[in-house]
């Protein structure tokens, strides 16, 4: 498991009966998580004071009850700043796990000794787009929503990133890349966290179990002829790594050389010490197989 251990302002600190306790900065929030199975304890006070506390509905969904927290507020992660704002599905605009695979890429890049070009699909508010343009990279940073890509903004704004060379595109991330295909553009490293389902701007539908493999294909076409990684994050349940390790061993290494890696990504609870397997609210626990190049 690749462990995001460096943050100071997130911590989980407890989770029993299907919740985690979590400190955003300096609020505390509750909110569900399928794999928490166990019934622990909850002796944190923290448990009886959240400021906001996600309640999952038995039909689906869910909502969430607010004690004292502001409709916005600000987090960081060494240099960079995110905006946060809880909204559906227990969100809250950033995957704090994610810090895990942002400091691996940030050394790759730091180290690369030569100008790197990212390209970042399904890019959400941003973080793995901030990291690599923090690390020197110029990065394409592409979603199918503009308020994601909107608050990616903001992000970048709030961490002193404005004038960082990202390119922001609100687009379907298939017909993005065919159309730079044909442009003729490469990229020296692709990062990409595809849903398990959702819909471009202009009603396209992905559905990942059908289009991930042909999708790696095509994002293969745009890679440079000196490559430095190539990285999918995907919380499907049911897509294990090793099928996405074999994808990107099929369609990447025979071209590129390089090695793959598959591990779980995680974070350290404070109570015990132990590591915790994050997870997306309606899927499973996000794997992150990557391929390194020499």
């Amino acid at each position: 498991m690749w462990i995001a251990d460096n943050w100071k302002d997130y911590q989980v600190i407890d989770c029993s009966k299907g919740e985690k306790l979590e400190r955003w900065g300096d609020y505390l929030l509750i909110r569900p998580d399928p794999q928490v199975i166990w019934d622990t304890p909850k002796k944190d006070r923290g448990w009886k004071r959240p400021n906001g506390h996600y309640h999952r509905s038995s039909k689906g969904g869910g909502e969430w009850e607010f004690f004292d927290l502001p409709q916005q507020w600000c987090i960081s992660y060494g240099s960079l700043r995110f905006n946060l704002k809880p909204f559906s599905f227990k969100h809250t605009g950033l995957f704090p796990e994610q810090a895990a695979n942002w400091d691996w890429f940030g050394d790759k890049i730091q180290k690369a000794g030569r100008p790197i070009k990212v390209l970042n699909l399904f890019a959400y508010t941003g973080g793995a787009t901030l990291a690599a343009a923090a690390a020197g990279a110029a990065v394409t940073h592409v979603d199918a929503s503009k308020g994601m890509v909107g608050w990616a903004k903001e992000n970048a704004k709030s961490s002193g990133l404005e004038n960082a060379p990202i390119r922001w595109i609100v687009d379907d991330c298939v017909k993005f890349v065919e159309r730079e295909i044909r442009r003729g553009n490469h990229y020296d490293a692709i990062i990409m966290d595809p849903p398990s389902y959702g819909r471009g701007p202009k009603g396209e539908i992905w559905k990942i179990e059908e289009a991930i493999h042909p999708f790696v294909k095509l994002c293969a076409q745009l890679l440079s002829d000196k490559p430095l990684f190539f990285l999918i994050n995907s919380y499907t349940t049911g897509l294990a790594p090793s099928v996405l390790s074999y994808m990107i061993g099929t369609e990447i290494v025979p071209t590129f050389g390089g090695q793959v890696k598959a591990e779980e990504v995680g974070l350290p609870v404070a109570k015990n010490g132990w590591f915790f397997p994050a997870a997306h609210p309606e899927d499973g626990k996000p794997d992150s197989p990557l391929c390194i190049f020499a």
